[in-house]
């Protein structure tokens, strides 16, 4: 058994190092020709920019994506400053004629998405022209290595079951060296896909087969993305299904949120997309689709047709009213446990280090204070943001609208959400967005401590004080205190996500939706607050 597994994870590392090592790949320039169709193509009206891209990118010198990014991102740069000065110069004259006609000539965008549209028609090289066997070479063997490692499981098991001694021992699940290398490649990771696109080209070319099936077009950083997202959650559900193959609660579970990011999440969208649709995520819910209200999106829904209004009208009730009955019935479970993308990834990928999540009082009024305040943040967004649509100004008391979006989607969207959300879950636990940034976590919390039937009951005469449930809590609830006193768990944080009742041996823990009286413990109503802190202040 140790050979398969040890012969899985030396092909996975082959996968992952070639597709790391593509990045570094192939040759980048245009000829003439191809230069001037592009700029045809894109309306750029800019000699300048003409002449600075023309020196950069037709040249018999074979570059690499670094020096030709550094190259094409100096071209644009070069040609915005020109006009940027021309613009501030009209200006200190008055002169508003010439002034608003050195806009046209500008290039809006950020640099790395500017650069990356260039070397997506730029290519060339190995990768690009063998598509299908890199796929094999690296999504192929990774996958392959990956259930080489973990299906042997079965048999290491032995009977279902959990066994939790010396998780903390464990080299792959512990805060030692192999965590730290996990975590610094995906922050890299995510360092790309975000702030710097044009070096991940070649990924795109792997996946250009795939992506032309299902939309018809081209490959684009965030289909890679999408891809990879849902090969990571497949592959690690497989594990989910192995070692939590005795509660049928987690394989459900596990089935639901694969079902509906991979459908929902990836499939439809491309589809829609292929069919001259906007591509929507049916499933994801505004403040977490943060950028639902911005003005882009409202303009492009609203020219969609009956589709775009459909989607209009379904991303408002999804907001006001599904997500907020549902979570009285079922609990925040529903969306965070069963539905969203965000939990899917944290509860396959992130399994292993669930366990790292802070259980003390201080993690949990930092958790308070940031995930409202995004919140918060979000719905002040959201307000600037329409009353700027619908008004046709700038800024809502000196809040200017581009400034609060783009602060919001740099902050939160990009570095809260994916650099640091996913990128630190082997150090903080596969938690930390959902707990301390998520708005929609925020606004599913507080339905569900507040006007909910869900609760997880506990059967304190049983409890052996054995600390499996508070190990393997995600969003860092000391289950076994409630466990051992026999007091309902009624938590804004808690996402049902029932591992805490897999791991018991003795069954204390039952997730239920009941009816709500009874539901919230004594304590609890005489102090107000969201969790025991008599037994806080007293274990302090």
């Amino acid at each position: 058994m140790k050979a398969i597994k040890y012969t899985g994870l030396l092909l996975f590392l082959i996968g992952l190092a070639i597709f790391t090592g593509t990045i570094f790949t192939g040759s980048f320039s245009l000829t003439q020709t191809e230069l001037d169709n592009y700029i045809q193509e894109k309306g750029y009206k800019s000699e300048i920019l003409k002449t600075e891209l023309k020196n950069a990118v037709v040249t018999n010198k074979s570059l690499n994506i670094f020096e030709f990014s550094s190259r094409v991102r100096g071209a644009f740069e070069t040609s915005n400053n020109f006009y940027d000065a021309l613009i501030a110069k009209y200006d200190a004259e008055k002169n508003w004629d010439k002034k608003g006609e050195q806009y046209q000539y500008k290039v809006y965008g950020k640099p790395h998405t500017l650069s990356y549209n260039l070397a997506k028609k730029a290519g060339k090289g190995y990768v690009r022209d063998n598509a299908g066997l890199m796929w094999f070479l690296t999504f192929g063997l990774g996958i392959i290595g990956a259930l080489l490692f973990i299906l042997p499981n079965v048999i290491l098991l032995g009977k279902p079951g959990i066994k939790n001694n010396g998780i903390y021992l464990n080299s792959a699940t512990n805060r030692g060296a192999i965590a730290w290398l996990v975590l610094v490649y995906l922050v890299t990771f995510y360092l790309v896909l975000y702030f710097m696109a044009d070096y991940a080209v070649n990924w795109t070319y792997i996946l250009d087969p795939i992506s032309k099936a299902l939309n018809g077009g081209e490959a684009s950083q965030w289909f890679v993305y999408g891809f990879l997202y849902c090969v990571i959650m497949l592959t690690m559900g497989v594990r989910m299904y192995i070692k939590y193959r005795h509660n049928k609660y987690q394989i459900v579970r596990t089935t639901s949120v694969l079902f509906f990011q991979i459908v929902f999440a990836f499939l439809i969208p491309e589809i829609m997309t292929s069919l001259n649709m906007p591509g929507y995520d049916f499933k994801n819910a505004f403040p977490l689709d943060y950028d639902f209200f911005f003005d882009w999106n409202i303009e492009n829904l609203t020219n969609s047709g009956g589709i775009g209004i459909f989607i209009l009208v379904w991303g408002i009730l999804l907001t006001l009213v599904i997500v907020p009955v549902m979570v009285y019935f079922f609990g925040k479970r529903w969306y965070c446990s069963w539905v969203c993308g965000c939990g899917g990834l944290a509860e396959t990928l992130g399994d292993p280090y669930r366990q790292h999540s802070n259980k003390s009082l201080n993690a949990w009024k930092l958790e308070r204070w940031l995930i409202h305040s995004v919140l918060v943040f979000s719905l002040v967004m959201t307000i600037v943001t329409l009353y700027c649509y619908f008004s046709g100004t700038e800024s809502l008391i000196g809040i200017k609208s581009q400034w609060i979006k783009d602060t919001y989607s740099f902050l939160i969207g990009a570095w809260f959400a994916g650099v640091i959300g996913t990128g630190f879950y082997p150090i903080f636990g596969n938690r930390v967005w959902c707990r301390f940034g998520c708005p929609l976590a925020a606004y599913l919390g507080l339905v569900q401590r507040f006007k909910s039937r869900f609760r997880i009951t506990t059967n304190g005469g049983q409890c052996i004080s054995c600390g499996n449930c508070s190990t393997y809590c995600e969003q860092g609830i000391d289950v076994r205190s409630y466990a051992q006193k026999g007091e309902n768990i009624v938590r804004a944080s808690c996402v049902g996500c029932g591992i805490c009742s897999a791991v018991c041996p003795r069954g204390v823990l039952k997730l239920e939706n009941g009816p709500e009286t009874g539901r919230i413990n004594p304590t609890d109503v005489l102090l107000g607050n969201d969790v025991d802190l008599m037994q806080l202040v007293n274990k302090k």
